[in-house]
C-alpha cells in the first residue's frame, strides 16, 4: 500500500514538473501585429530636434519605436507620446536600449525647435524628426503613412506604432491604444532575441 501511494505521489510530482516545463517552453506570443518573416526596416535620414542628422540604420543594437504624428495634434499624438513615456518607465534600465522616435506629418509647422519643445513635455530623450516635404514623403510612403493637411491646420494621418528590432528589422506594429505594459513586454522579448 505504501508503494502504491509513493508511486501516485511520484506520478503527480513528475506530471506537475512536465506540465511546468511545457508551460515555460511555450513560445512568446507578441501583443502587436507580427510581421513574419521580419522585414528590414527602410532606412532614412532626417533632421532631429537638435538640428542634427538622424539615420535610422545608425540605431542598430537598439529597439526603435517609431510613430508618425505632429506637435499641434489635439489628441492622439500627445496621448501616444504619453504612452511612450509609460513604456520607458515600465522598461526601467532596459529603456537605455530603446529609441523612441516621432516623425512629423506636418513639416511646415514642426521645426526642430518646435519638436524639441513638444518632446520636452514628455521625455527629452525622445527623438523628433522633421525635414522638407520632399524628404518626408518617401518615408511616409515606405511606412504606409497616410497624411493630409485639413483646413484649420489639423492633419489627418494614419496612426500606428512600429517596432524595429536591434538588427534593424520591422517586427511589429501596434494601434495607438495598445497598453504600455504589453508593448514593454514585447520590447523586452525583442531585446532578449538579439
Amino acid at each position: 500500500m505504501r508503494y502504491a501511494t509513493l508511486r501516485v505521489a511520484l506520478g503527480v510530482v513528475v506530471g506537475a514538473t512536465l506540465a511546468g516545463m511545457a508551460w515555460f517552453a511555450r513560445p512568446y506570443v507578441f501583443h502587436g501585429a507580427v510581421i513574419e518573416p521580419p522585414v528590414l526596416a527602410s532606412d532614412f535620414s532626417l533632421t532631429d530636434q537638435n538640428a542634427q542628422a538622424f539615420r535610422l540604420s545608425a540605431q542598430a543594437g537598439r529597439v526603435v519605436l517609431l510613430f508618425f504624428g505632429y506637435t499641434t495634434c489635439p489628441d492622439e499624438c500627445p496621448a501616444t507620446m504619453a504612452r511612450f513615456k509609460q513604456i520607458r518607465s515600465e522598461l526601467g534600465r532596459e529603456a537605455e536600449r530603446v529609441q523612441f522616435v516621432l516623425v512629423t506629418v506636418d513639416p511646415e509647422v514642426d521645426t526642430p525647435a518646435r519638436l524639441r519643445e513638444f518632446l520636452a513635455k514628455f521625455d527629452p530623450s525622445f527623438v523628433g524628426l522633421t525635414g522638407t516635404r520632399a524628404e518626408l514623403e518617401p518615408v511616409w510612403k515606405t511606412y504606409g503613412v497616410y497624411q493630409e493637411k485639413q483646413s484649420g491646420g489639423e492633419v489627418a494621418h494614419a496612426s500606428r506604432i512600429y517596432a524595429i528590432d536591434a538588427q534593424g528589422n520591422l517586427r511589429l506594429t501596434y494601434t495607438t491604444d495598445t497598453p504600455a505594459e504589453e508593448i514593454a513586454r514585447d520590447i523586452r522579448q525583442l531585446l532578449r532575441n538579439r
